[in-house]
Order: structure tokens, then C-alpha cells, then sequence
């Protein structure tokens, strides 16, 4: 709920959990007072305090006290005295200066969408949202924060907008939100990684000066998450505060942590801005991506339940959101791009045979295309490898008892294909300078209206001439080359212009095939975001599919994301990736634990014996889906050489144990895991332990580990409750 105090011009931002304050001072300044765990009223305990501070200018003549130096602002912009990381750079013919004053508020029900952008969304009986109007007379520039307050949900949606009045105005910053926090004792929480070794959960004490992450690759990378934490010292799994940050953009961004010489700290989130800049013209503006933020005293493992329910609640807006997923064959890493109608026939014979729902067509259906240098974009069924079409395979495997489902890569191009022969123009790149490709692909142009038309009505066409409930949309390669004979504030929109006309075509695909899951995609996780997520309630987590790699991946991905949303199969050994040996035991407890369920190798070079594993894999699976894909989360135990966790159903009627060790030691001690989250006065039975437990006991005694001695070993038990 949000409170109102006029006579203070104090803001009151409540949630379930916790409470987020400004003010108005009485130079117009806005400020934050407070953020961090519920409290119920604010008498101002925590004044601000003012202090002649050396070099700390002040706006005010004759008043040394008083510097925007060291105020902790809710939207700082440069040049007046504030020298640390400002929200707004903005240049016009006054200067490069805007000086931002209090102006007036709004308050309602509901929430607003985004324009272009995805974002959060809730009901009236969900959500309150304000907005804050900030105005510099001079320039007639007014920025609009925008609040949004998740009480139940216990979130908070912010972003800015900036508008200009009778001058034009040229952007070279706009960050979505910065949090000033009274002190800097933080470990810094992100993901990190690179290509196949995505999501690295990586912590980092808070020192002397910024700690920064980003992307200008065009997408949030393989390397780097839009997503902060700024954590306690002591904060562990079940206690601790912690205070999360998630920007809802898939493009080039920037998060930082900056401290101050008042051991202060500042939080930032935004578009990067190192190749951006935007021109605002008269009565123009420009919306900033949203930041939701979050607080909880309840460790990570509160902070990954809020995650999770929040996206899955007020972010995804496929109707997937809260429906099981199938478990899928994928054919890549059986045929990669040698197979044909018949081929796949067989795959998917075997594949229903064993129980599976869902048969999804890889790369290598279109065009000429053999290989991974020719055809993307010439969005045609290749004759030669599907005689009767995909309508005719689609009817084929539907028949067999199966959804089907699609390969797509539709932002990119081939040099060798009909599309960049008829249209190279469409293809991102500069005048007079040789490509640079990757793959043999490039990039086309999102930013022009015929590109993304095209794209929309050639991938719908597809989508409309057979029975296809599911696509993965990938995306191979990153931007470069971008065109030099654009002006240079239009070279500098490029990037922002790239993705509005991206969400632009998920939107109107999305919208128009409602009934198709769409999983996202890009070279693994590289733009597995939040902006992706909002149209595609899914992602393929990693090409990297070793089980063992696998752990530290989906560890990562679900410290944020919901387990419904994470990509996990069950592929070949030896692993192509890595040459990893697992057991398939093994194989398929991990990939159970991503969610998103299924597998990627052919079924027909298996044995008789495998592939009643996999049917019995399939089954287990089967009677957890829900627990798995829509149940908590408890992260039990992370070594060196272990791993556990468990999720348990929302009635808490089911719970799920999941223990990987990799490596088997010599005189290994005994191992005793305790569940969590269960319900304490029930009982549950394990049928692979063939006994019973009341919730209490495996919460606080728990359960031995069996000491196999074996590489790579795993165990799944199940308890329900009787």
C-alpha cells in the first residue's frame, strides 16, 4: 500500500515485508529515507542530519551545510554538486545540467504498461502505483518516477520517464532507478559466466569505490544477468538481509554499486550508456526499462521464493505461466542437421514409446540449410528432407500421441541465402566496411518497421500451416558493425531502437499465437533476462547439457528465475560438450531439478535397458512435475563435491530430495541432509526408502546419503504425504 503524508511530503511504500520512504524537502529536493524491513509508521528517527563537509558544494549561498553531495537522492543528475554516479546526464542549449525540483504526484489503482517496453503488470486488488514529478524550470524538462508496490508480493516496480517541453533535449544517460543506502556492508551478489558455463552464482565483498557490471553486445550476455544483490555479511540461507535488484531489459545494460566517502552506497540500474544517447525533440519522450526491487531478512532462500512467485505471477504474461510443461525429445543433438522425415519418425516413435509429450524439430528444416552457414531467414520447408511438409509431420507425430514443436532463429541472416541476395540492406552493418561474421550469419536490422514485418509474417506463416504448440526461438550472435552513416545520435539509439523493435515483434507473435509455449534461446543463456521472459515463459538454460556442469548452471539461473522457466535435458554420453561419462540416473535427477524437463539424444542407438530407465525417468517426473515447476525452492547443501536441494509442493503434501556427489573419496564421512519447508506434524512416506517420516524428523534429524562409492553419483527421494 502506499501512504501519503502531505503535511511532511513524505512517501510511505508498504509491502508485505518491507517498507520503502521518501520526502520532499523543502528546497524541492527528493529524497530517500528509508528502505529495508516493514515497519508500520515513520516518526523520522533517522533525520537527516546536515554538516559543513569540505568540497561538498552547496546550492544554497551562505548555507555550507547543505550539499546534494551527500543527500541520499531518489534521481540525481549532474552538475550541481553531487558527484557521485548520477541517473541523468541531459544536454541542451542551457548546458549539460537539468536541476530537478519536486512538482507534484499521482496517485491510482492498478498499474500502467510500459510503451515498447515488457514490464510488471497486477490488478487493482494487487498493485498501487504513484508517480513523481520532477521539473527543472529552466530547461522545461520534467522526469516522471514511476512506483509501483506489489504488497502482497512484496516488490517494487520503478522506472523513469523523461519529457521535454518547449526545447529539445539530447539524452546521453537515463537510468531507470538509483537507491542511495545508509551504509556500504554488503557482499555484491550477480551471475556471471560465458558461453556454456552460464549463471555463475559469484559474491564479492563491497570495497573502496564501484563495483559495475554490463553488457554492449546487444543482448544481456552469456556473461553477465541484469540482477544485483546486495547481501549482509552474515546472511545465509535462511536469515539475513538481503536487497535484490532486477532490471526487465534483454539489450545493453549497466549495474553498479558505487560506495561514497560518507561510507554510503549507491545502487544504479539502466541502460548502458557508454553507446547510447537519444534525441528528444519538443513535447517528446523517452521511458526508461524497469528495476524491481526487493528486500527480505530472510535470507536467499526467501529472496529466490519472492523471485519466483513474483515473475511467475506479474511478469510472465503467457498463460504458461502456471501450466505444467510437457516433457520434450529435441532432435539436435541426435541428427544435428543430418536427418530426414523418416529419421525423425523413428525418433519419435521411440520417444512416445517411453512416454514423452512433446517432439521438438530442431535446426536444419529450411531453406538448403545443412549446415550452420546458409538459409537463416528463408523461412521455406526443405522438399528434399520433409516431402510432405511440416504440416504432414506435425499430423504424423500428433498421431503418434505427441505435440510437435519448432526451430526458429529469426533475427538473424545468412550471406548464402535468397533473403540477403534480395535484401543484403536488411542486414545490420556499416558502408564501405567488410562484415564481421559469426557463423557464416549476421544480424538484421530491427530498428527498420519492413524487417520486422517480414519477420512477423514469414515465422507466422510457418505457424500457421501446422499443428505447432511450441517454439524455440534462438539467437546465435551478437550485434556489430553498427552503421557509421547514421547521424551520431542516431548511431547511438541503435542499440535501444534494436530491442523496441525485437519486443515489438515478440509482442505481436506472442500475442497472435497464444496457444504456442515459446522458449527463448540464445546460444544457451545468452539473454536469458527478464525483458525475454515476459513474452516467452521459458529459456534453454545452456547448450552446455552435462549433468554435472549442470549443477553450478541451473543453480545459478534458479537463485532468480523460476524452475518452470529453466531448460534441462537429458543428452547423450559421452557428453558433447565436455566427454563427461554420468550414470543416466544422473543424468535425469539434474535435468528434473531445471524444471522445463526433457531430453536431446537418440533414443534409437539406446539399449532395451536405457530406455526403461528413461520410461521410469519419464513416469517419476511425471508424478513431481508440479512440485518441481511450481513448488519452493530450499538450497540444502553446495561443496566442492556435493550437491543437494529440495523443492516442496505449495500444500507442502509432496516434497522432492535431490543429493549429487561428483567425485567418490576414500574414507568419505557420512553425510546427513536435512529437509526443509516441510510440514512438521505430518507424515510422509518415501517409497525408496520404504518407510515413513513426520515432517519434523526430516527437518531436524534428516536422512543418511548411502555411501555408494561412484563417481557421479545421485539419489532422488520422494515423500509424500500420507
Amino acid at each position: 500500500m502506499i501512504e501519503i503524508h502531505d503535511e511532511s511530503q513524505i512517501f510511505h511504500l508498504k509491502t508485505r515485508d518491507f517498507s520503502y520512504i521518501f520526502q520532499v524537502l523543502e528546497t524541492g529536493d527528493l529524497v530517500h529515507r528509508y528502505f529495508g524491513k516493514k515497519v508500520e509508521h515513520f516518526s523520522d528517527g533517522n533525520k537527516i542530519t546536515y554538516i559543513d563537509r569540505s568540497f561538498s558544494p552547496s546550492p544554497i549561498t551562505g548555507n555550507r551545510t547543505y550539499s546534494l553531495d551527500v543527500l541520499p537522492l531518489e534521481y540525481s543528475s549532474n552538475g550541481l554538486g553531487d558527484f557521485r554516479t548520477s541517473a541523468l546526464d541531459a544536454r541542451n542549449e542551457f548546458g549539460a545540467t537539468v536541476d530537478l525540483k519536486y512538482k507534484g504526484y499521482r496517485f491510482y489503482k492498478g498499474k500502467q504498461d510500459l510503451e515498447g517496453l515488457p514490464a510488471s503488470f497486477g490488478s487493482e486488488e494487487e498493485v498501487e502505483s504513484l508517480e513523481i514529478d520532477l521539473y527543472d524550470s529552466l530547461t522545461d524538462v520534467t522526469v516522471t518516477l514511476q512506483y509501483s508496490v506489489f504488497e502482497a508480493a512484496s516488490y517494487l516496480a520503478r522506472s523513469a520517464k523523461i519529457q521535454t517541453g518547449q526545447y529539445p533535449c539530447k539524452l546521453e544517460k537515463a537510468l531507470s532507478a538509483t537507491l542511495d543506502l545508509p551504509h556500504q556492508d554488503f557482499i555484491v551478489h550477480r551471475l556471471t559466466g560465458r558461453y556454456a558455463y552460464e549463471k555463475e552464482w559469484t559474491q564479492t565483498p563491497l570495497t573502496k569505490g564501484q563495483y559495475s557490471i554490463g553488457s554492449i553486445r546487444g543482448a544481456s550476455s552469456h556473461s553477465r544477468t541484469p540482477f544485483l544483490a546486495l547481501a549482509s555479511p552474515n546472511a545465509d540461507e535462511d536469515s539475513g538481509e538481503i536487497y535484490s535488484a532486477h532490471l526487465v531489459y534483454s539489450g545493453n545494460f549497466t549495474a553498479f554499486v558505487e560506495t561514497t566517502a560518507m561510507e554510503t552506497s549507491r545502487l544504479g540500474l539502466g541502460l548502458e550508456s557508454q553507446y547510447f544517447s537519444w534525441q528528444l525533440q519538443e513535447q517528446d519522450s523517452f521511458q526508461t526499462p524497469e528495476v524491481l526491487l526487493s528486500y527480505t531478512d530472510k535470507g536467499f532462500t526467501g529472496m529466490t521464493q519472492a523471485s519466483h512467485s513474483f515473475i511467475t505471477t506479474h511478469l510472465i504474461r503467457s498463460s504458461f505461466a502456471t501450466k505444467p510443461r510437457p516433457i520434450l525429445i529435441n532432435n539436435w543433438e541426435a541428427t544435428y542437421f543430418d536427418f530426414t522425415e523418416e529419421k525423425i519418425l523413428d525418433l519419435a516413435r521411440v520417444a512416445r514409446q517411453v512416454g514423452i509429450e512433446l517432439f521438438v524439430l530442431d535446426d536444419g528444416w529450411f531453406g538448403e540449410r545443412n549446415n550452420d552457414e546458409t538459409s537463416l531467414g528463408d523461412w521455406k520447408v526443405n522438399p528434399d528432407k520433409l516431402p510432405n511438409g511440416l504440416d504432414g509431420l506435425a499430423a504424423a507425430i500428433n498421431q503418434l500421441g505427441m505435440k510437435f514443436g519448432l526451430w526458429f532463429e529469426p533475427e538473424m541472416i545468412s550471406i548464402d541465402s535468397d533473403l540477403y541476395r534480395a535484401h543484403p540492406d536488411w542486414a545490420i552493418h556499416t558502408e564501405g566496411r567488410k562484415p564481421i561474421y559469426s557463423r557464416e550469419q549476421l544480424v538484421l536490422d530491427l530498428t527498420k518497421p519492413e524487417v520486422c514485418d517480414y519477420i512477423v509474417d514469414s515465422v507466422s506463416a510457418i505457424l500457421d500451416s501446422a499443428a505447432i504448440s511450441y517454439v524455440k526461438w534462438d539467437m546465435n550472435r551478437n550485434i556489430t558493425n553498427i552503421p557509421e552513416g547514421l547521424a551520431n545520435d542516431q548511431r547511438f539509439e541503435f542499440h535501444h531502437r534494436y530491442m523496441l523493435g525485437l519486443y515489438s515483434i515478440l509482442d505481436r507473435i506472442t500475442t497472435r499465437f497464444p496457444h504456442i509455449l515459446f522458449e527463448s534461446c540464445a546460444g544457451g543463456g545468452g539473454r536469458n533476462d527478464l525483458g525475454i521472459m515476459y513474452y516467452m515463459p521459458q529459456a534453454w538454460a545452456s547448450d552446455d547439457t552435462d549433468a554435472i556442469e549442470r549443477l553450478s548452471i541451473q543453480e545459478g539461473t534458479s537463485l532468480i528465475y523460476p524452475s518452470s522457466s529453466i531448460g534441462a535435458h537429458v543428452s547423450a554420453v559421452p557428453n558433447h560438450q565436455v566427454g563427461r561419462i554420468t550414470p543416466l540416473a544422473t543424468r535425469g535427477n539434474v535435468a528434473m531439478m531445471g524444471g522445463a524437463f526433457g531430453y536431446e539424444l537418440d533414443l534409437t542407438q539406446l539399449s532395451e535397458a536405457e530406455l526403461v530407465e528413461i520410461g521410469q525417468q519419464i513416469e517419476t517426473y511425471q508424478s513431481i512435475r508440479e512440485t518441481i515447476q511450481f513448488g519452493q525452492l530450499y538450497r540444502l547443501k553446495k561443496t566442492a563435491n556435493t550437491w543437494a536441494a529440495n523443492y516442496v509442493k505449495e500444500d507442502r503434501s509432496q516434497a522432492v530430495l535431490t543429493f549429487v556427489k561428483i567425485l567418490a573419496k576414500p574414507e568419505a564421512p557420512l553425510l546427513q541432509l536435512r529437509l526443509k519447508g516441510l510440514d512438521p506434524t505430518a507424515r510422509y512416506d518415501c517409497p525408496q526408502l520404504e518407510t515413513s517420516f513426520y515432517g519434523d524428523e526430516l527437518m531436524n534429524i534428516g536422512v543418511t546419503i548411502p555411501h555408494v562409492q561412484q563417481d557421479y553419483y545421485s539419489l532422488q527421494y520422494i515423500f509424500n504425504k500420507i
